[in-house]
């Protein structure tokens, strides 16, 4: 496909979560704050996930509409409830989450129609693997579907994935995101190694799954790295020095506004400062898309 600033398709592929607190419920999950962002990053934004025949579905659907993201792929389901977290407060008002199971997103239903699209990219991330029918719909997806680039952000959420859906996501992905933590994951896991320097760890893991194009890792105050296969070089962008309001969509934002830029072409470094500044602006915000 070509590509410039007002042609990019993407689709995200994915949980649509609301979170359930005592008193306020906030919609979320990482596909769809994704989704959010790259119409905020100037690119037309397609979700394929599927919420419950109630309220809270309802109340997606227009919340995706708010945002701007195209909900035409996403599907009613009759026999099972849009996806849901229970957030619970201890005295301390510290929180615990319980993401329940068996909703509408575990079973995302795949029209025929999108392989009729073309898109530029497709993204998903382990969480939507949880289940067989999803990793099922996945694989027939990028086996079947129109994608220039396949981004996948390894989104470890105990217990929901496996070494076998982050080694999935590895094999098909062209360009990766990892935190701090999902490296060492990784690195120790699937690599069966040592996190010696994020440098090392990133040329082992595009030697041992060629397909990868681009390596992303974000490392909090650290800041953030991407190491591109075609240079054979890791970039290094510092963190902006922020208040902390919430880190919620972060890396959602981060992610979002890289793989825009990168499909307009745009130099790595000015990819990776962009993220940076991004996500910067998202955790001094409450909202995972703020305004």
């Amino acid at each position: 496909m070509k590509t410039n600033n007002k042609s990019i398709k993407i689709l995200s592929f994915g949980e649509i979560i609301w979170d359930i607190y005592p008193d306020m419920r906030c919609i979320g999950g990482a596909p769809l704050n994704f989704a959010a962002h790259i119409v905020k990053s100037g690119a037309e934004s397609y979700l394929l996930s599927a919420v419950g025949v109630d309220e809270l579905g309802e109340k997606a659907i227009s919340k995706l509409k708010a945002f701007g993201i195209d909900a035409e792929f996403v599907s009613f389901d009759d026999t099972h409830p849009t996806g849901q977290c229970i957030v619970t407060l201890d005295k301390a008002g510290v929180p615990s989450y319980e993401i329940l199971s068996d909703v509408a997103y575990d079973n995302i239903a795949l029209p025929d129609v999108i392989f009729e699209n073309e898109f530029h990219a497709l993204s998903f991330g382990t969480l939507a693997l949880r289940g067989a029918k999803n990793f099922l719909t996945v694989q027939t997806l990028i086996e079947k579907g129109h994608f220039d680039k396949i981004y996948c952000d390894i989104n470890l959420r105990a217990p929901f994935y496996s070494e076998e859906t982050v080694k999935f996501c590895l094999e098909k992905a062209n360009i990766i995101k990892l935190s701090e933590t999902e490296l060492e994951y990784v690195v120790k896991v699937i690599l069966n190694d040592l996190l010696d320097s994020y440098d090392a760890a990133i040329r082992k893991l595009s030697e041992k799954y060629p397909s990868l194009d681009v390596i992303l890792i974000t490392c909090g105050e650290n800041g953030s790295y991407a190491y591109t296969k075609k240079e054979g070089r890791v970039y290094h962008c510092p963190a902006s020095r922020v208040e902390v309001v919430s880190t919620v969509g972060a890396g959602d934002s981060f992610g979002a506004s890289f793989l825009v830029d990168y499909l307009k072409g745009r130099p790595i470094d000015e990819c990776l400062k962009n993220s940076a500044d991004r996500s910067a602006y998202v955790v001094s915000h409450a909202d995972a898309v703020p305004d």
